[in-house]
């Protein structure tokens, strides 16, 4: 939501991509939805069942862990999700005309997903270059991600600045079956801390 308004701030039409890949937290989707209302020209849910390959706690029968952001990384990683997302991303922007894509990964107050890393951004970026016809006929393209070195009390104060109305979005891995958040996991920790640490009212309805 805080990437969508930046890239608007900076002077950009935006074309939003949701991928529906089957994830457990399905308010996500609607979230996305209400979210390309306000700041997207255009908006593209993409299926794409990643239950099929498994390996994470958002697409396969594995238990949200609720004990707190630990060391390591979490059963919540989806495999190369990132790495998907934005190849299909780069496809979409490469039809459109696009040379700018935005991603709203974060390094700082993160669960510590490898492809959320400036590493990454920096290589996918590198890639989309070397792998796309645009990219060899010399329109590169660019690979923003504005949120990277944000702490999420910083992301909070950019959605406050913006005048975003932040209810309208979502962050749980395990919301409950009306759409609250539980408030446990690394998720929700998170997006609370930043809230508090901001000083900003939290306006998410917990379970």
């Amino acid at each position: 939501m805080v990437c969508a308004a930046l890239a608007r701030e900076a002077g950009h039409a935006v074309i939003a991509l949701t991928i529906d890949y089957k994830q457990r937290h399905r308010v996500e989707l609607e979230a996305a939805r209400e979210i390309a209302g306000q700041l997207a020209d255009r908006h593209v849910v993409l299926p794409l069942d990643l239950r099929a390959f498994g390996g994470s706690a958002l697409t396969g029968n594995i238990d949200v862990p609720k004990g707190g952001v630990g060391e390591g990384i979490p059963v919540t990683y989806v495999p190369a999700r990132n790495t998907i997302f934005l190849s299909l991303a780069l496809g979409l922007a490469e039809a459109s005309g696009a040379r700018d894509l935005f991603i709203g990964v974060n390094a700082l107050d993160y669960s510590g997903y490898p492809d959320c890393r400036p590493e990454f951004v920096k290589e996918f970026e590198r890639l989309a270059n070397l792998g796309t016809k645009a990219g060899v006929e010399g329109e590169p393209f660019r690979l923003h991600a504005p949120l990277q070195d944000m702490t999420k009390a910083d992301i909070a104060r950019e959605a406050a600045r913006l005048g975003l109305d932040v209810s309208m979005s979502h962050s749980c891995y395990d919301p409950s079956p009306d759409g609250r958040a539980c408030g446990e996991c690394d998720a929700c920790r998170l997006r609370a801390k930043g809230f508090a640490e901001a000083g900003i009212a939290d306006p998410t309805v917990y379970a």
